[in-house]
C-alpha cells in the first residue's frame, strides 16, 4: 500500500468521523486510495486486503464496512435480499447488477427517469429509493 493511498484513506475516514486505526486505514486505502469509486462485498475486500499482506479477519471487514456505512461514507446495496455490496459513491445513482458475474456497477443516472413514486403509508416517509437493474449477457 502506498503512503499516498494511506493518506487518502485516512482523510476519507476522518471526513466521516471514523477513527483511523491501522486496519481501517488499510481497508480505506483499498477502497478509495486511488480516487476511484468501488463496489465491493465483504468477501472481495477481505481477499484484497489479504493479498496486501494485512492481517484483518473477515469479521473485522464486515464490522468495518458497517461502521463506514453508519458514518455515511459508504452505502450498502442489497441484491437478492441476501448479498450486500458496498459502494464508496454515496450520491443517489442507479446500479447495474450483472447476474452472470455477480458484479455491481454504476448505471448512468442521467438516463433514469422516475416520474412518480407511490405515497408512503400513513406514519411513514420515503427515505431512499434504490434502483438495481439486472443484466445478463446475450
Amino acid at each position: 500500500m502506498t503512503a499516498q493511498a494511506n493518506t487518502v484513506g485516512t482523510n476519507w475516514l476522518m471526513s466521516g468521523g471514523v477513527r483511523p486505526t491501522r486496519q481501517r486505514v488499510a481497508l480505506a486505502a483499498l477502497l478509495v486510495g486511488d480516487g476511484m469509486d468501488r463496489h465491493v462485498t465483504a468477501e472481495s475486500l477481505f481477499a484484497d486486503v489479504q493479498e496486501q499482506g494485512e492481517r484483518v479477519s473477515l469479521a473485522t471487514v464486515y464490522n468495518t464496512l458497517r461502521a463506514f456505512c453508519d458514518a455515511g461514507i459508504m452505502q450498502e446495496i442489497t441484491v437478492d435480499g441476501s448479498k450486500s455490496y458496498f459502494d464508496t459513491n454515496i450520491s443517489d445513482h442507479p446500479h447495474f447488477f450483472w447476474e452472470d458475474e455477480r458484479v455491481l456497477t454504476d448505471a448512468p443516472a442521467d438516463q433514469l427517469k422516475i416520474m412518480s413514486l407511490p405515497e408512503a403509508p400513513e406514519g411513514a416517509e420515503i427515505s431512499k429509493v434504490d434502483v438495481v437493474i439486472r443484466l445478463r449477457r446475450k
